[in-house]
């Protein structure tokens, strides 16, 4: 099975206000990107693929609202928290925080976990309390994982290594994996691999060959999960990936990266068919 996952990140602002956002207005946004591509992704229905888009959560009512009958598009939100509401228990007090119901109830199948930027920004709370253990991030990642299967979601779960990390990249990537997973039913799970140290502009993004190394490495250390190449999907690289067996799929974020950058869902189809060859 091959999957497509697309994280939208905070692509909703519009330009005057340092976004990138040209394609919709906000409270119109989530709802114009899932109208004007579920439809054409439904010509893949015969070709075992999976389509998720990640909103951020202010669009998630309206991306539910606009799926039509036998969509091929999950919808999905861009992380949980580590704690949850129960029968018996905490009815509700997480002032800030979404839950895994909160997010189910809402309409979304599936969460992505353990973003670079996610794992960043946690780090450097993390720092501010004076916590070094580089472990400690994964072990939060851990409890967001679980409570996002336990209310019935699908994870696609982001590893990578940092340049400072890179020399000991099998090290960094079996840390994440095995504190992130732990416990885990992990039948649920696609993993992404964000070679952190290649992300930004002017740095070189790693060839077929070094992908294929680190996907051959994560299937090896989780009993051959699906892994994902989370370095960004575009059309210049679709038909690399592709070509590279050990390689599930990718995770898309922009897809214009000059001129007037942004996200366009044209665009968005524009990858997927030279992706999938079709």
């Amino acid at each position: 099975m091959k999957h497509i996952f697309l994280n939208l990140k905070r692509f909703d602002i519009p330009r005057e206000a340092g976004g990138v956002n040209s394609i919709a207005p906000m409270d119109q946004w989530g709802r114009y990107i899932v109208s004007n591509t579920q439809e054409n992704l439904k010509r893949y229905e015969n070709e075992d693929v999976e389509f998720a888009m990640y909103f951020p959560e202010a669009h998630l009512i309206p991306a539910v609202n606009a799926l039509a009958e036998n969509s091929p598009v999950k919808i999905g939100c861009q992380g949980v928290y580590r704690e949850d509401t129960a029968v018996g228990g905490n009815f509700g007090a997480f002032t800030t925080n979404r839950t895994a119901n909160a997010a189910k109830a809402i309409g979304c199948t599936t969460t992505i976990i353990g973003h670079c930027e996610e794992r960043r920004d946690k780090a450097g709370v993390l720092l501010e309390a004076g916590v070094t253990d580089p472990q400690a991030v994964s072990r939060l990642m851990n409890k967001e994982i679980g409570q996002a299967i336990k209310a019935g979601l699908s994870v696609l779960y982001c590893i990578g290594e940092s340049a400072e990390e890179q020399p000991r990249w099998q090290e960094v990537l079996r840390e994440q994996l095995e504190t992130g997973l732990f416990g885990v039913d992990t039948s649920r799970v696609v993993i992404a691999y964000e070679p952190v140290w290649a992300i930004g502009p002017g740095k070189t993004p790693p060839d077929g060959e070094y992908i294929a190394r680190i996907g051959s490495y994560i299937k090896e250390v989780t009993g051959g999960l699906p892994v994902v190449y989370g370095g960004g999907l575009k059309t210049d690289n679709a038909r690399m990936l592709a070509s590279i067996p050990v390689i599930d799929g990718g995770l898309i974020a922009l897809t214009r990266f000059q001129g007037e950058i942004g996200f366009y869902p044209e665009e968005y189809l524009e990858i997927i068919k030279t992706y999938l060859g079709k």
